[in-house]
């Protein structure tokens, strides 16, 4: 979400909105199910894929060439605030343009399309199974819902069944989602409403953009799809340990995966075409003060600059095994800070949707709120309450 978006949507009064709701079980299932997969296959599911950064480039990298061309080197950010930092007892709600998702879709996409779409939502119910039609929120400040195609829960060879909607489906620009369905993946155009299938072989469940392409995975493989001529071909890495990709990094950006699990956490770089390992680095937390450590990562990683966020379990002062969320150093590995979210949280509670582009983190605390976490600065607000359902942003 940019500043124009801010500009224009700030304008339009926000509802007041409910209490949260109590957290339902649909992270532990996930955990769950992954934790299972690595014990089967933890060679196809011990990899990731699609990393970047915002880049800050005074001249061309050293060797590179049109037809050697480097990465340029991601720049991160200077460190102000303390690494280990909290949320408040009680959050603030300023207004923001995102709570209006929480408002009844209005009107049909196919009647008016958006020009940027800031989020999707699709509610779930008691079960935490996908019902009802998915909403569209425009940078008009209008939610839509999504008329022109019918998505069906995505499955996995054991019949365990997800929402569609998952965070990553939404393209960095706000025009374009993709959804993953069992042996095919679906297009959506949300300028022009239209929908292309393309047909892919699995049961396909995991959606990240990466540039002009979008790499769909789940059964133990991975795609990398052009969005502008649905080519197709599989590559090396992992959907379900993906690194989703700062949208200022280009096509030949390496790809970052966050794998492994308590005292064996690598941050692992990959080519982006072929998915070659090109580095490995182990996850260090001597940034933070004893016990505190990353134990585990869970959700998707996201990143920006030289940063990479996850929601993580992590040992606190409190509690080994506590709910929290992790900011990295994508080159070195090294924790630079964590939200400590303490006690009395359901298990997989807290995923991260995105960084918005203003280095702030945009994350579940329960499944009814969305917040606003600034790591450099400690600070926490509320942007959306009373949600309970999956959400994809524009990040």
């Amino acid at each position: 979400m940019n500043e124009q978006d801010l500009r224009q949507l700030l304008t339009v009064s926000v509802e007041d909105v409910l209490p949260s709701q109590p957290a339902t079980a649909g992270w532990d299932r996930a955990r769950r199910t992954r934790r299972t997969r690595r014990a089967v296959g933890a060679v196809a599911l011990a990899v990731a894929l699609v990393g970047g950064g915002t880049v800050a480039v005074l001249r061309p990298p050293a060797g590179s060439s049109p037809d050697n061309p480097v990465a340029p080197t991601p720049t991160a950010e200077p460190t102000h605030a303390d690494p280990v930092q909290r949320p408040p007892a009680e959050l603030t709600f300023p207004p923001d343009p995102l709570a209006r998702l929480s408002g009844p879709a209005t009107v049909r996409l196919s009647e008016r399309p958006v020009e940027r779409a800031l989020a999707l939502y699709q509610p779930l119910d008691e079960e935490s199974h996908a019902n009802g039609p998915v909403r569209v929120l425009g940078n008009d400040g209008v939610v839509r819902s999504l008329d022109v195609v019918t998505l069906a829960p995505t499955r996995d060879a054991g019949g365990n069944e997800a929402s569609a909607v998952k965070p990553g489906v939404l393209s960095p620009d706000g025009r374009w989602a993709a959804f993953a369905q069992t042996n095919e993946l679906v297009m959506v155009d949300l300028v022009r409403p239209g929908v292309r299938r393309i047909p892919l072989d699995g049961y396909l469940e995991l959606v990240v953009w990466s540039g002009d392409r979008v790499l769909v995975g789940g059964d133990n493989r991975t795609y990398a799809v052009e969005r502008d001529s649905d080519a197709a071909s599989t590559i090396d890495v992992s959907a379900w340990d993906v690194v989703a990709p700062d949208p200022a990094a280009g096509r030949e950006a390496p790809l970052i995966e966050m794998v492994g699990e308590r005292g064996g956490l690598k941050l692992r770089s990959r080519t982006s075409r072929e998915g070659t390992v090109r580095s490995e680095q182990p996850v260090t937390s001597s940034a933070l003060p004893s016990p505190y450590q990353v134990n585990e990562f869970y959700g998707r990683g996201w990143l920006h600059g030289a940063r990479v966020v996850s929601a993580a379990w992590i040992t606190s002062g409190e509690l080994d095994g506590a709910e929290g969320v992790a900011v990295l150093d994508s080159r070195t590995g090294a924790v630079a800070h964590v939200l400590d979210l303490g006690r009395d949280r359901s298990k997989g509670c807290c995923p991260v949707l995105g960084w918005d582009d203003r280095g702030a983190v945009l994350l579940r605390l329960d499944p009814g709120v969305v917040a606003r976490w600034n790591p450099e600065t400690g600070e926490i607000t509320g942007v959306i309450r009373d949600l309970t359902g999956v959400i994809s942003l524009a990040s």
